[in-house]
């Protein structure tokens, strides 16, 4: 374990998918981990997701097989939470619910304590106002799941510090990551262009030019894409791309970005796809 991993006490707020898969990446790569979620069920089944989402990547050989892994803590409370030098929020995409998860936790945390929002679509400045020390905060998108893909956009807040951007940089060295920083504005790079284009490709299937299998199966062959854009929501959860959807919306005012009724109808019948099964596509078991 290297001094840079040692050095880091991280504390992950949020234990859905990709609070679980972040926690997960941090223990891979030597990291302790707290992680943290009001919702006592949920808590209580992150400890057991991230044991076996640790065991599929060492599987895969995207974390390491040998070597020490991170300690692993469940707090039910931001209020609790121990001497820390970073926490990354990754509460569901609303902006209200995040506000206020990252006020509990500015408020829980020593001055100078990188925080991380892991929003894909909110802008960071907007969430600043919430927290005691705007420069504290950086916007750090990773991808689902960040143990299989490395690449993650870093959010530069137009109130973000020297500090803070030093420190996240040294954060995602010791979890072996690979970043590109980029400006402020309603979903950044990648949401920008990817929600739209999910929204598109459901308009499309919904339409009935063509179905989902289609629609990815041209982007594979076409375009190059591993998986394709619908394939690439159910992925994602087809809640989660409703709610950055919104946020486009409401943001920049293009309709593009309008949730289309087939989404939201998936969204309203559970179908959120790979964590529950069913979505664009039918998913086996998930974790």
């Amino acid at each position: 374990m290297t001094n840079s991993q040692t050095a880091h006490r991280l504390a992950v707020v949020g234990a859905g998918v990709m609070g679980t898969a972040i926690a997960t990446l941090a223990v891979g790569r030597g990291l302790p981990v707290h992680l943290v979620d009001i919702d006592a069920e949920k808590a209580g089944r992150a400890g057991e997701s991230v044991r076996q989402q640790l065991r599929l990547a060492q599987l895969m050989g995207s974390l390491p097989r040998t070597g020490p892994t991170g300690e692993l803590t469940t707090e039910g409370s931001t209020v609790d939470l121990p001497s820390v030098t970073a926490v990354i929020e990754s509460v569901t995409e609303n902006a209200e619910t995040k506000v206020k998860t990252l006020a509990e936790i500015s408020a829980a945390v020593a001055p100078g304590t990188l925080l991380v929002s892991n929003t894909s679509a909110i802008p960071i400045d907007e969430l600043a106002g919430a927290v005691a020390r705007p420069a504290d905060l950086v916007g750090i998108h990773f991808m689902n799941p960040p143990y299989l893909i490395r690449t993650v956009e870093v959010i530069r807040g137009p109130r973000t510090g020297d500090a803070a951007m030093a420190a996240a940089t040294e954060l995602l060295a010791a979890l072996d990551m690979a970043a590109v920083v980029v400006g402020d504005g309603p979903g950044f790079v990648i949401n920008r262009v990817l929600q739209r284009m999910i929204n598109e490709a459901a308009r499309i299937v919904e339409e009935g030019l063509a179905t989902p299998a289609q629609v990815d199966e041209l982007f594979r062959g076409c375009l190059g894409h591993q998986t394709g854009p619908l394939a690439t929501a159910d992925l994602i959860g087809l809640d989660n791309v409703a709610d950055s959807l919104r946020v486009l919306h409401e943001r920049t005012g293009d309709d593009g970005y309008r949730p289309c009724e087939s989404l939201l109808a998936k969204v309203a019948a559970g179908e959120h796809g790979r964590k529950a099964g069913r979505g664009f596509f039918e998913h086996g078991s998930t974790l």
